[in-house]
């Protein structure tokens, strides 16, 4: 059965309403690039709080190549749903990595490398280095086309321990090269294959033909052996954007970030203990 915004145990209520985490406890970012089993070179912005009670890696849709020059420069990718609210996730005390793209793919991911297993190679070794930095559970997050990259991390990667799919790309179109592999996009995968904590949402009136959230219940299906597994459809907000594939819009939760995040971080913090 499909949720709106209803996964309200005492932990999510307090974050919903606005508790003592506020935007101001987030901490001076960093940009940090590590080599990956593979040999090259992984950029990340990292943002970590005095004592975080979670990490996440942020996975932006699109091409996802931020094309990062400092913490705070970037040559795309500021609008980003999951990019622009990265602040938000460490107000709640979950440290945070914005993945850029590996070195070698300086132009950008397309769908089929987010499904290779060397790619789950770099997002472990992201995964990895959080965890040398805090001892905490590690979260692969993504949102529509992104969350290929969140899966490929949690599917094979050996260090992700939960899993968020936003906004996800279930509808492939006929001329993407992986629409044979993959007719039902990031619902394709073998996400039954990931037995952590998963969270799926979507904004009702997410009008983007690749990520409907008529869909959001096919990924829970799918995610069939993740403990738990939630769906929350999310209201309101507005769309700004005349694309409703852009991310000033429903499909990014446009005027409802706050929202949004709250309900991404109750769930993350209530399932790392």
């Amino acid at each position: 059965m499909l949720k709106s915004c209803c996964w309200i145990g005492p932990l999510a209520a307090l974050l919903l309403a606005g508790s003592p985490l506020t935007r101001a406890n987030a901490q001076d970012s960093s940009l940090v690039s590590i080599k990956t089993p593979r040999g090259v070179t992984q950029k990340f912005i990292l943002i970590k709080p005095d004592k975080p009670a979670a990490s996440v890696i942020l996975f932006a849709g699109g091409l996802g190549a931020l094309g990062l020059k400092s913490a705070t420069t970037m040559k795309w990718g500021t609008g980003n749903f999951l990019v622009r609210v990265r602040d938000r996730f460490a107000a709640h005390n979950i440290m945070v990595a914005v993945a850029d793209t590996p070195s070698d793919k300086p132009k950008g991911l397309y769908g089929s490398f987010r499904l290779t297993k060397d790619h789950a190679v770099d997002v472990d070794a992201i995964a990895a280095y959080l965890k040398t930095q805090a001892g905490v559970p590690v979260w692969a997050v993504g949102t529509s086309i992104g969350s290929f990259s969140a899966a490929s991390g949690a599917i094979y990667g050996r260090t992700v321990d939960g899993l968020v799919l936003t906004s996800s790309t279930t509808r492939v179109l006929p001329d993407w090269p992986i629409a044979k592999s993959h007719p039902h996009g990031v619902a394709s995968m073998p996400l039954g294959n990931f037995k952590g904590p998963a969270l799926v949402m979507s904004h009702v009136k997410d009008g983007c033909q690749v990520s409907p959230a008529a869909d959001a219940d096919k990924l829970r299906k799918a995610l069939k052996n993740a403990r738990p597994v939630e769906v929350v459809l999310l209201e309101g907000g507005q769309a700004q954007h005349p694309n409703p594939c852009e991310a000033m819009g429903y499909h990014g939760f446009l005027g409802i970030e706050d929202k949004a995040v709250a309900t991404m971080a109750a769930f993350i913090i209530a399932n790392s203990k």
